[in-house]
């Protein structure tokens, strides 16, 4: 049975493997495990040359988690705890993202994956979340996850895919304003939007957690589903 392609942005950062420390094109492959165990083929997309012009050789995309977006994207100064901003990889995902939805094509996007979304769509962000919920749980330390409930919407369609559970978080970064056309599809007890869709679009979710960090594949299931 062909296997429908899941296309999957990446890192370019500084890593050590073998006997070598260079930049490297990089994904924790928990991504690519959790793909192939849906059934999808998974293909990892640097930000390099045109990725917006590969939508059409795809039946599916991923954009992964990453450093965060320069707040110029959406009008903003940056905030002191703003970091890993790669200008190179907002131009390659923003252009994506933009094209994916024109292409109408099934759409994941996970943690980073959910602020180019919205930010695409003309959305902002709050740049450091502490600021707003008065505590750091939803990234406690560098390299620990955190371990938080997201509560669905009823009747959205990630109520339909998952349903209340604690899941891993590492994101000091949020939706501010969402961006028109979205709709928020689940929260965490603080408030912050931890997942949005489009309901206008045949399969677009993002999460503002990290479902590739856990064991359950409803997400990515859904995703290749639709896919196919």
């Amino acid at each position: 049975m062909n296997r429908p392609v899941i296309g999957i942005t990446c890192y370019v950062e500084p890593a050590r493997f073998t006997v070598w420390e260079q930049p490297a094109a990089l994904l924790p492959y928990t991504y690519v495990e959790h793909v192939a165990r849906a059934g999808g083929q998974p293909v990892i997309l640097p930000p390099a040359g045109e990725p917006a012009g590969l939508t059409g050789r795809l039946d599916g995309l991923i954009v992964a988690g990453g450093g965060d977006i320069d707040p110029a994207r959406y009008g903003e100064r940056p905030h002191e705890r703003t970091g890993y901003v790669r200008d190179f990889r907002d131009d390659a995902e923003l252009g994506l993202m933009r094209a994916a939805l024109d292409a109408r094509l099934p759409f994941l996007g996970i943690c980073r994956g959910l602020q180019v979304l919205n930010v695409a769509l003309g959305g902002t962000l709050h740049q450091h979340l502490p600021d707003v919920v008065g505590h750091d749980g939803h990234s406690p330390a560098p390299g620990t996850f955190g371990h938080l409930p997201v509560r669905p919407v009823a009747g959205t369609l990630t109520s339909k895919i998952i349903g209340p559970h604690e899941a891993a978080h590492y994101h000091h970064q949020a939706v501010d304003r969402l961006a028109g056309g979205l709709a928020a599809g689940a929260f965490a007890d603080d408030g912050t939007i931890e997942a949005v869709e489009l309901p206008d679009h045949p399969f677009t979710i993002a999460v503002q957690w990290h479902p590739e960090a856990g064991s359950d594949s409803s997400l990515f299931e859904a995703l290749v589903t639709a896919a196919r």
